[in-house]
């Protein structure tokens, strides 16, 4: 077991070569959105870029898409067809995923399920699609209860789920919500290993489990003030951020949960009660000035 500190950042964040050039830190994919929900592929996106990825293209339905490229000329949404995700868009999707690793050599990475919703079309789409790829993504929200399904598809693949309490208990079946975190702790260890997966259980203290069974990882950063709707999606940016750079599941999942736990700590001593997701992503470079 070890605790998660600013080391790691040292290890992730090296002094960029002056013959760098675009891709050579990562692209990201971010699929996510529906009729009703646009902001969470926003904050994906917004802080996969503050925590240094080269290019994030979001994958959206149309409304979804048209309202996030409105938040910034940052952001390059493409739009789906229709109102939610369907299996009519798995080859755009597939294709787009194989583009993707063309143009960044390999470095590329997902995050999938921030406000795709639950619908039987949409759940079954998200399986299909998981079934299909084999580079790192990074499975949130509404994907976890796809996942919940058919959980076999996932074994051996390089994903990170990232839920919190109810969608571990949603993936697993186990109510952790009255368990001490020492039992927390071996229910992350056990459910990673049977799942043959990576699984990073965000709460007050964060918990990191590879498929091993045996290697677990704490992360103390964080506040409560983190209880703010958008908090669960900066982190997921930031942790396909890191694995579209190339960084290992483990140590991505730490690195993120460090870094989104550090920014909102910044971000809540600054804005309070008032704090708000977007707060916490310009808190990220302040941050990781601290490398």
């Amino acid at each position: 077991m070890e605790v998660v500190d600013k080391k790691i950042l040292r290890e992730i964040y090296r002094e960029r070569s002056p013959e760098s050039k675009k891709y050579d830190f990562g692209l990201l994919l971010v699929i996510g959105g529906s009729y009703f929900y646009s902001g969470s592929p926003a904050l994906n996106a917004l802080a996969a870029f503050r925590a240094g990825v080269d290019m994030v293209r979001i994958i959206a339905p149309k409304r979804a898409a048209d309202i996030i490229a409105s938040f910034s000329p940052n952001l390059a949404a493409y739009p789906l067809e229709g109102d939610y995700l369907l299996p009519k868009h798995l080859p755009i999707l597939i294709s787009m995923v194989e583009s993707a690793k063309e143009v960044s050599h390999g470095k590329t990475a997902v995050v999938l399920g921030g406000g795709v919703g639950r619908s039987e079309e949409t759940q079954e789409t998200i399986l299909k699609f998981l079934e299909e790829i084999s580079i790192p993504a990074v499975i949130d929200a509404d994907a976890i209860y796809a996942v919940a399904q058919k959980p076999e598809i996932v074994a051996g693949k390089p994903f990170l789920f990232t839920p919190h309490a109810y969608e571990f208990f949603v993936l697993t079946g186990r109510d952790i919500s009255k368990l001490s975190e020492e039992e927390k702790m071996k229910a992350v260890l056990e459910e990673a290993a049977r799942l043959k997966t990576t699984i990073l259980l965000k709460g007050k203290l964060d918990l990191i489990a590879i498929s091993d069974g045996k290697n677990l990882a704490i992360n103390k950063t964080g506040h409560p003030s983190m209880t703010v709707g958008g908090t669960g999606d900066t982190l997921a940016g930031i942790a396909g951020a890191l694995l579209a750079r190339g960084i290992d599941l483990f140590k991505a999942a730490q690195a993120a949960a460090f870094i989104n736990g550090l920014a909102g700590e910044l971000a809540a001593k600054k804005f309070g009660e008032g704090m708000l997701a977007t707060d916490l992503i310009e808190a990220i470079p302040e941050v990781l000035s601290k490398v």
